[in-house]
C-alpha cells in the first residue's frame, strides 16, 4: 500500500482512481443506471458512484469542529448516500439524482478536493482515506458487473481474470515470534491495523500459492458437496440454503467444466486460482485434504517471512481461519463505521485480487467478509501444523 504519498502523488492518485471508476462503468447499459434488480450483495450503480463522491466531500470538504457542514453541491446528500444510516434495501427506492447530476457531483467534488488538498491546513489523512475508499469501490463495482453478468469495458485497466499460478508446494515456517499489524511510522494506517505487536506462532507449513481450479475440481468430482463429514455445521446449513454442488459461477458444459467471467462462459483453466468460494467451501476442501485454513497471523507472518516466494497477493483474496477482530487496545478512527460494526461477525481475509487497485496491496492490510460470501474474488491457501 502506498502509505506515504507526497501531496503531488496524492493528487495524481485521486485522478487515477477516478479514471478507473469511470472506466469500469463507461459502457454500462443505460437501463442499469436507471434500475437494477434488488440484490443483497451489490449496490445500485447510480447510488454507489454518488456515494463515492459523498464520502470524499464529507471527509475532505465538510468536516467542521467535530461535525459536518452542509454540502456545497447537493441539497442534503446525506439522505441518499450516508451508508451508516441509509439501509441497504432502501437504496433501490431513493429519489436519487439522475445520471448527469451524479456525474457532475463526482466532478465537482474531485475538483474541490484538489483545491482543498493544496490549502495550508489540509490534513492528508482524510484525502488518503477518501482515495482508499474510492479504490475499494472500484473493486466492488467489478463484483457488481460479475453479479449482473455485464461485460467489462474493453479498455478497463484490469485483467478480465487471474493469470495462471506458479509452482505449488509448501513453505515451512519454523515457529517463533512474528510482527503483526502496522507500525506507527507507517504513514496512513487503518484503525483495524493498529498497532504492530508480536505474536508467537507454532511451526506450520503453508501453501506457496492459492489452491487452483484443478485441485478444487478434484474435491467436486469426489462428491465434496455431498460428503457431509467434510463440512462444519455452519457449512452444512449454508449448503442446505444455497443448494451448491460446485463453486458459484461454475457449470459442467458440453465440453467440460466452465466458469462465468462477467458475461462469458469460459473453459475452467486448471492452473488459475479457484475463486468465488465461501469460507465454508474452503474449509471443507481443507478437511478432505487433511489440512486447514491459516490463521490470520500465520498468513501475515508468512507474507513477511517469505516475500516473493509466498506471493502475498496471489491474484485472489484469501480466506483465513480467524474472525475479524480488533487488536488489543483498539480505538476507532474518525470514520468509526469502517471496522467496529463488523468485528466478530465477519471473517478476516488477506491478500488482494486481480481487480484490487495496486495501491491497496500490503501484507498488513485486513479485508473482511461474512463467511458465506462467494460473490467476491476470493479463494484460499491451505496450511498444516508441523
Amino acid at each position: 500500500m502506498s502509505r506515504d504519498l507526497s501531496i503531488a502523488g496524492l493528487h495524481a492518485a485521486l485522478d487515477d482512481s477516478r479514471a478507473q471508476l469511470l472506466a469500469i462503468y463507461a459502457e454500462l447499459p443505460a437501463t442499469l443506471w436507471q434500475a437494477v434488480p434488488y440484490e443483497k450483495i451489490i449496490n445500485p450503480p447510480r447510488w454507489e458512484v454518488g456515494h463515492v463522491a459523498w464520502f470524499a466531500e464529507r471527509w475532505c470538504l465538510r468536516r467542521r469542529d467535530g461535525g459536518f457542514a452542509p454540502s456545497r453541491f447537493l441539497d442534503d446528500p446525506d439522505r441518499w448516500y450516508d451508508s451508516s444510516n441509509v439501509a441497504h434495501a432502501t437504496r433501490w427506492t431513493l429519489d436519487l439524482p439522475d445520471l448527469a447530476a451524479t456525474r457532475a457531483y463526482l466532478a465537482a467534488v474531485l475538483d474541490a478536493c484538489h483545491a482543498a488538498l493544496d490549502a495550508e491546513k489540509a490534513d492528508p489523512y482524510f484525502f488518503r482515506l477518501a482515495l482508499c475508499h474510492e479504490d475499494m469501490h472500484c473493486e466492488a463495482l467489478h463484483y457488481t458487473l460479475q453479479t449482473l453478468g455485464v461485460p467489462p469495458p474493453a479498455d478497463m485497466r484490469v485483467r478480465r481474470g487471474p493469470p495462471a499460478l506458479g509452482e505449488g508446494g509448501e513453505l515451512r515456517f519454523p515457529g517463533g515470534e512474528v510482527e503483526v499489524g502496522a507500525r506507527k511510522d507507517a504513514g496512513f494506517v487503518f484503525d483495524n491495523e493498529k498497532w504492530a505487536h508480536e505474536v508467537t506462532l507454532a511451526p506450520f507449513a503453508i501453501d506457496r500459492r492459492p489452491v487452483c481450479n484443478a485441485e478444487f475440481l478434484a474435491f467436486v468430482e469426489d462428491g465434496g458437496y455431498e460428503r457431509t463429514e467434510w463440512w462444519s455445521e455452519a457449512g452444512r446449513q449454508w449448503l442446505a440454503v444455497t443448494g451448491r454442488r460446485a463453486p458459484r459461477y461454475w457449470r459442467r458444459g458440453a465440453r467440460g467444466w466452465e466458469r462465468r467471467a462477467f458475461d462469458a462462459w469460459i473453459p475452467l483453466a486448471p492452473d488459475e486460482p479457484v475463486f468465488h468460494v465461501s469460507a465454508f467451501e474452503a474449509e471443507a476442501w481443507c478437511r478432505r485434504a487433511g489440512r486447514r485454513l491459516p490463521a490470520e497471523a500465520e498468513w501475515e507472518g508468512a507474507a513477511r517471512a517469505f516475500g516473493a516466494a509466498f506471493n502475498p497477493w496471489g491474484h485472489v483474496w484469501q480466506w483465513t481461519a480467524s474472525p475479524f477482530a480488533p487488536y488489543e487496545g483498539f480505538t476507532p478512527d474518525p470514520y468509526e463505521d469502517y471496522s467496529r460494526p463488523w468485528f466478530h461477525t465477519h471473517r478476516a481475509v488477506r491478500g488482494g485480487s486481480f481487480a484490487t487497485p495496486a495501491r491497496l496491496l500490503d501484507a498488513v492490510f485486513r479485508n473482511f467478509y461474512e463467511p458465506h460470501r462467494d460473490d467476491i474474488f476470493v479463494g484460499f491457501r491451505s496450511a498444516r501444523d508441523l
